[in-house]
């Protein structure tokens, strides 16, 4: 088996015209003492948040070769191969560090530094997110403590046609991020910003997967064929 990070420099999303609303307050008063004085709190209604989503199901038509797919795709992940050693690392035997590349999010440079783990699975295995750290842009740093992320992706395949000279491989996958909205956001309509972030996510997925996927199938042709080196095959354009 073989592990992938999303990949590409993505084209620059278009401004979004707002006009600015004066942020609401909420008053208290509470009375100390009657005869001396009142006291008036204002305080700031909690940050608003928003919440992006992006899925993404991708099928591959693979050609089996003397080697089995499914005995592929039954490698211990102590056996994986990171594929592109420029944008993965190993942590331990199935824990990995992906760097994605940079794209924009509005006029912000974002980098998301991935910690993955895998887990083996009957017909293949399935990737989930650890951690995420966000790197780029200065306000971008800034809500490293305001968000979290999941992440799974499913792989696998046909159990069924196994012993098909045809084999179908299939990522399913599916990315959530929650974060604070930045102050400098927060004029903006909440639906505008989860319409983009969400748009951002599908983006990162439709260039990633088929990406990932034909790495997959090569890595699979290599180790079909006897390299069992699982040195990986890509060098920075995953």
């Amino acid at each position: 088996m073989a592990l992938s990070s999303a990949s590409s420099s993505l084209t620059n999303l278009s401004y979004i015209s707002f006009q600015y609303k004066t942020p609401k307050f909420s008053t208290t008063f509470s009375s100390v003492d009657s005869s001396k004085c009142t006291t008036l709190r204002i305080t700031a209604d909690s940050a608003p948040k928003a919440r992006f989503i992006g899925r993404r199901k991708e099928s591959l038509s693979v050609k089996q070769l003397q080697r089995p797919l499914m005995e592929y795709m039954s490698l211990p992940a102590s056996q994986y191969s990171v594929l592109d050693a420029e944008r993965i690392e190993r942590v331990d035997d199935s824990t990995f560090r992906c760097y994605v590349y940079r794209f924009k999010f509005f006029a912000f440079e974002v980098c998301p530094v991935l910690l993955v783990r895998v887990e083996e699975q009957p017909d293949g295995c399935c990737i989930k997110l650890l951690s995420c750290k966000l790197e780029g842009s200065p306000i971008v740093v800034a809500q490293n403590d305001k968000f979290d992320a999941s992440m799974v992706n499913k792989i696998s395949y046909d159990s069924k046609q196994r012993d098909s000279p045809l084999q179908q491989l299939t990522s399913d996958a599916v990315i959530e991020v929650n974060i604070e909205i930045p102050f400098a956001f927060r004029a903006i309509p909440v639906q505008a910003i989860e319409s983009t972030g969400s748009q951002v996510l599908d983006q990162i997925l439709r260039i990633m997967l088929p990406r990932f996927m034909a790495q997959l199938v090569k890595d699979y042709q290599a180790w079909a064929s006897g390299d069992a080196s699982r040195q990986p095959l890509g060098t920075g354009q995953i």
